[in-house]
């Protein structure tokens, strides 16, 4: 890993971060919320990993571009990352596609979501900007990444992911030399270039790039006149400097941050339904691969004020129990059972219920006597008593969303009309 020097870069950087999306593989789960607002990990939402890295990395200066449903998010950011102070030049800007170029555009792509904010971002002065995607879990150290851009010279550096050559098709992959330059910028090929010296690995690419903040503010003002242009990063802008000027891997494996429990680099996309409730249920494990508990890297969000979780009744058949499950705050687990299940802030669950390999989003009721398995429940559901989710897969296709893996995501309005 990198060595931090004594002055840190990120005193002089900005954290711009793209949270505008909405993630539509995660289905009925981003229909009143962008993907950065989705509920992760039992108390924080998938924003508060980039937003907690760039402060965990020194950032003092951050900005948040939202846009679909941007609701939930906003109140968020209200809550959670209120606590810049400007006399200690610091800030937190929340940037609504509010149409500040024309009447009629909203941000246009990711360039453009960056482009339209411009003079806010030019505002502040700082040396670097850092952009980042607002809708992926992992621990990252931003400092090392801008010690390398700097360090090396480079127009830009793009964060990169080691993946298997094989599975590398899904992303757009850097085609790099053996001193990490970046020769070509290839999106999503059926035959991803190989790393020098790795020939079954390559270099995706995390979404995460540095520039100097003037070169990227010509390079906006440039893009922005091109009418040619989908004023994106990967389409547009990567591949410009690529060709013409000097573009730079920075590994990812180079600037992970990992507590003594993390053995391996993590980062997830936790972009469909399967992918998100394993993402979850892994950290039910003794060893999890995501250590949430590192305190010398904590993931900042907004944390309710609540009782403690609590667990009633003694009964053989009606315990107040959980095992390999993390339950938050607020919850009361009253005479039902919980196995390898990730519980949000207050939820009831009631007695005769059983909860297994389930993921429930905060302020759900489950009912009495209901039986979940391999769920992904959304905020706010009440399981009416004794429903029965997992153990019949036909049955569960019909009423509610069914994965490939056989997750059951249920919403409300689904168990609306079980009613009907």
């Amino acid at each position: 890993m990198l060595e931090k020097r004594t002055s840190p870069i990120a005193r002089d950087a900005m954290a711009y971060v793209l949270a505008g999306g909405r993630g539509s593989r995660l289905f009925e789960l981003t229909d009143v919320r962008a993907k950065p607002a989705v509920y992760f990990g039992g108390k924080t939402r998938i924003i508060d990993f980039a937003l907690s890295n760039a402060v965990n990395s020194g950032i003092r200066r951050i900005g948040v571009a939202t846009q679909y449903k941007a609701h939930s998010l906003i109140r968020h950011l209200q809550r959670g990352w209120n606590f810049f102070r400007t006399e200690r030049n610091e800030s937190f800007d929340i940037l609504p596609a509010s149409q500040r170029v024309s009447e009629s555009q909203w941000y246009m792509g990711t360039a453009d979501a960056v482009f339209q904010n411009l003079d806010i971002i030019e505002s502040h002065g700082t040396e670097y900007i850092v952009i980042l995607a607002g809708d992926h879990v992992y621990k990252m150290d931003y400092e090392l990444m801008l010690r390398q851009h700097v360090d090396s010279g480079a127009d830009v550096t793009i964060g990169c992911l080691e993946v298997a050559r094989r599975e590398a098709s899904g992303f757009g992959v850097m085609h790099v030399d053996a001193d990490d330059r970046i020769v070509a910028f290839v999106e999503k090929p059926k035959d991803p270039p190989a790393i020098p010296g790795s020939p079954d690995l390559a270099l995706a690419s995390m979404g995460i790039y540095v520039f100097r903040t003037k070169f990227l503010a010509e390079l906006l003002r440039q893009d922005a006149a091109d009418t040619t242009s989908s004023h994106d990063f990967g389409g547009d802008l990567i591949p410009y400097v690529v060709n013409t000027g000097k573009a730079v891997a920075h590994r990812f494996s180079a600037s992970c941050v990992r507590s003594k429990f993390e053995q391996e680099t993590y980062w997830r996309d936790v972009g469909t339904i399967d992918a998100y409730w394993e993402a979850n249920i892994d950290l039910t494990d003794v060893m999890p691969h995501l250590d949430i508990y590192d305190r010398d890297w904590p993931i900042w969000t907004h944390s309710e004020v609540t009782p403690p979780a609590k667990f009633v009744h003694d009964y053989e058949d009606r315990r107040g129990s959980a095992t390999s499950s993390l339950v938050a705050g607020g919850c009361i687990i009253s005479g039902s059972s919980l196995h390898r299940s990730l519980i949000f802030t207050g939820v009831r669950a009631h007695s005769y219920s059983s909860i297994t390999d389930a993921v429930i989003m905060p302020y759900c009721e489950i009912g009495r006597g209901a039986r979940l398995h391999k769920v992904v429940v959304d905020a706010g559901v009440k399981i009416p008593p004794g429903l029965i989710v997992g153990d019949f897969p036909d049955e569960d296709a019909r009423r509610f969303r069914r994965s490939d893996k056989g997750i059951v995501l249920i919403t409300q309005p689904m168990i609306d009309r079980l009613e009907d």
